[in-house]
């Protein structure tokens, strides 16, 4: 199959990508040049995976639906291609078809989102993650205490609402007027919702899903959001407006959102709330979205 020239670009640090705690403990405790040292000594031991990689490898895999590669992952990463080199020989021992990269030396690798057409940045560092969002990407710290078992072939993304594919303008008068004004506001607001950070993502993810019958499609989504009744129905008429399609839409009123995700077997979850990423990040991968007034 091959319906669509455009392609889904994905940037991955390579401290989301690959287990380099050790290696980051060296150049903390020790230094730049222990920290180089050590990793050229040891570039020929693959390294073990990281919090993202399960997802990386889920993603890839979708290029086997296609004639040619749809979806695209690039390495953005702070180290220099000297101390680099051990991360390029585990992309290989690990069987990765990851082939630009960026090694940044020491330098945040944020500027080239945009020069690679990125269309989700994924980073343990929450300082490259925020610059990324100032340049209009979508972008997340990646979270996870939890070992993906990934056993539905099928990658399900779960997002929250507002702040995340929606703007924070009625999170914004939720936190400063209360939940009432809140609730009166969207009754009676008369345009959609203006988009957040994840929208182009989300629109990007929708192009693929279109290439594919409901049925057989290899992408599944889902909201999960604490809006309840009333204020659902502004979010159903923006996705309406925009054309996007979200297979499952959960409007929990406030409750727990861990047991939900772990029901939908969600890969990855996005949220702009850190207390609640932290709870899903007990049973799976999390992405913090530091966007917002809660941030």
């Amino acid at each position: 199959m091959n319906k669509n020239n455009s392609k889904l670009i994905i940037g991955i640090s390579s401290r989301a990508l690959f287990d380099l705690d050790e290696s980051h403990e060296i150049y903390k405790t020790k230094g730049l040049d222990s920290y180089r040292e050590y990793q050229i000594d040891n570039e020929d031991k693959i390294l073990n995976p990281g919090k993202a990689f399960p997802l990386v490898k889920k993603i890839l895999n979708l290029n086997n639906y296609y004639d040619e590669d749809r979806i695209e992952v690039i390495l953005l990463s702070r180290n220099t291609s000297d101390t680099g080199l051990r991360i390029r020989n585990s992309i290989e021992g690990h069987n990765l078809d990851i082939k630009r990269a960026a090694f940044c030396g020491g330098e945040s690798p944020h500027r080239y989102v945009k020069d690679f057409g990125v269309h989700l940045f994924l980073s343990s560092s929450i300082e490259d993650v925020k610059l990324a969002l100032k340049s209009d990407v979508a972008a997340a710290t990646i979270i996870s205490n939890h070992d993906n078992d990934h056993k539905n072939s099928q990658l399900r993304i779960a997002f929250d609402g507002d702040a995340v594919i929606f703007s924070d303008e009625s999170e914004i008068i939720f936190q400063k007027e209360g939940l009432n004004a809140f609730i009166e506001n969207e009754k009676n607001a008369m345009g959609a919702l203006k988009a957040g950070p994840f929208k182009s993502f989300l629109v990007e993810l929708n192009k693929i899903q279109n290439d594919f019958n409901l049925e057989e499609c290899p992408i599944r989504t889902a909201l999960v959001t604490a809006r309840s009744a009333p204020s659902d129905k502004r979010v159903i008429k923006t996705l309406r407006e925009w054309g996007v399609r979200i297979d499952e839409s959960l409007f929990l009123g406030g409750m727990s959102k861990k047991e939900f995700l772990k029901s939908f077997q969600a890969d990855i979850f996005f949220d702009d709330q850190k207390n609640n990423i932290l709870e899903a990040s007990e049973e799976l991968t999390s992405g913090h979205v530091p966007y917002g007034i809660k941030n």
